[in-house]
């Protein structure tokens, strides 16, 4: 499929990964419809900050609405759904949330969409859904295992818009992240953390378990990904994994992260950084070979140079500010 001239919705627009998709595709398409969630406040969250904001067309709102979301989709062509709750912690107290958000937001979206005969649905999933490996790297038919609230409501997701798929020929397609990183991401993830502790001058980095790896994809590789599968024809009611087919401890990340940065540090293990231990996912390595088949993909960001980057955009000073790095998020 050709983007050129289609309409692109993008829900989750106002966040990390959404943020930079929109950007991505602004350039390269029609018109792109963001949605950030609604607040009080007038909030588009990342899209406020963005150069291209005045190219895109910023609708707020919640996909939790299924006449809303009937509305957000009217004559779109294509929509990238990234509408979700992420925070694996947050899931633990708040786990309903996450089925309202997750499951039945996706169900909102895939229906509106059928109804309004998008051409095209692309669900956001990520590498939770598949628990603690099995075997690695891990390949798109690798078993589901829901280890936590947040990974159970993906799971749940991405199943209710492949059964549009199987039941309604919605063309959908299943576009499973491992790991991102960059500019934006909040400290709920293990890279912002690391590096927005060090930047405000802490000596003693507070972490959780520091033996689980993890295949780390730089956002701007992502939403290359992202754009090249909605460009294959062929890959309706397909998963396609995005990573890249390495993995790195936590314990080593932080070695590497204060190498770059040129300091010395401490780590201090913070116990209400841990999981519960069956919900844990010790090990997370992409098999990236079927994204590289059907797409062509060519990542162009290594660990150290995406590293480099987002050490640089997290250590100045009007995006570190941003961060209460004093105070564990959920």
């Amino acid at each position: 499929m050709d983007l050129t001239n289609k309409r692109i919705l993008i829900t989750g627009a106002d966040g990390f990964i959404g943020s930079h998709l929109a950007e991505f595709l602004v350039t390269r398409t029609k018109h792109v419809r963001a949605l950030s969630y609604y607040n009080s406040f007038n909030s588009w969250g990342w899209l406020d900050s963005s150069e291209l904001k005045n190219d895109i067309e910023i609708i707020s709102g919640d996909i939790r609405d299924p006449h809303f979301c009937k509305k957000l989709v009217k004559d779109i062509d294509v929509v990238f759904n990234l509408a979700a709750l992420i925070a694996i912690p947050y899931s633990y107290i708040a786990p309903q949330s996450y089925i309202a958000t997750n499951i039945s937001g996706t169900l909102n979206m895939v229906q509106a969409s059928l109804e309004e005969n998008c051409e095209l649905f692309l669900q956001t999933s990520t590498s939770e859904v598949y628990g603690t490996a099995q075997y690695v790297p891990i390949d798109e038919l690798h078993p589901l295992q829901p280890q936590s609230p947040y990974s159970a409501s993906k799971i749940g997701a991405d199943q209710i818009a492949l059964s549009y798929y199987n039941s309604f020929e919605l063309p959908v397609t299943i576009m499973r992240p491992f790991n991102n990183y960059g500019p934006r991401q909040s400290a709920r993830a293990i890279i912002p953390t690391i590096i927005t502790q060090i930047a405000s001058g802490k000596k003693i980095i507070e972490l959780g378990d520091l033996t689980p790896t993890r295949d780390f994809v730089y956002v701007k590789d992502t939403t290359e990904a992202m754009a090249l599968i909605a460009e294959t024809e062929g890959l309706g009611g397909e998963v396609i994994n995005i990573g890249t087919n390495n993995e790195i401890s936590i314990g080593d990340l932080v070695t590497l992260i204060a190498e770059l940065m040129g300091v010395s540090i401490e780590i201090k293990q913070d116990e209400q950084r841990l999981r519960p231990t069956n919900s844990e996912v010790f090990r997370l390595k992409c098999d990236n070979s079927k994204l590289i088949e059907k797409t062509n993909f060519e990542p162009t960001y290594g660990l150290k140079k995406g590293l480099i980057e987002t050490i640089n955009w997290l250590s100045e000073e009007k995006n570190l500010s941003k961060f209460k790095t004093d105070i564990y998020n959920v």
